[in-house]
């Protein structure tokens, strides 16, 4: 299980290093149409920079649901309880775990 949490660290630390940089992108962005016009209707540049917020921010909103994930199963690594299928109960494959840490449910399951 060492190797899982090790595994499971990295994402941890991946997921909070995009988090980050997402976050910067969103305030550039938010930051940057504060000085434009604040009429998107009839502002050429303001659909794009209303879709770039909406953008980031679906990004953002992933990249924290992913970390919720990875914070889930360090979790479950410190109760014991990973690499138990959560539906079923049988031991999740290795391999599984391996392609996707965070997996809850064995490949039968899922």
């Amino acid at each position: 299980m060492d190797g899982a949490r090790g595994l499971l660290e990295a994402e941890r630390q991946q997921a909070l290093r995009r988090l980050a940089a997402l976050t910067g992108d969103f305030n550039e962005v938010v930051a940057a149409s504060r000085d434009a016009n604040a009429d998107d209707e009839h502002d050429p540049e303001g659909a794009t920079i209303a879709f770039e917020r909406s953008q980031v921010a679906a990004l953002v909103l992933q990249v924290q649901g992913h970390l919720a994930e990875v914070e889930a199963a360090i979790e479950r690594l410190a109760a014991a309880t990973y690499g138990v299928c959560e539906r079923c109960g049988q031991p999740i494959a290795p391999a599984r775990l391996e392609a996707r840490p965070t997996a809850r449910t064995c490949i039968g399951c899922a």
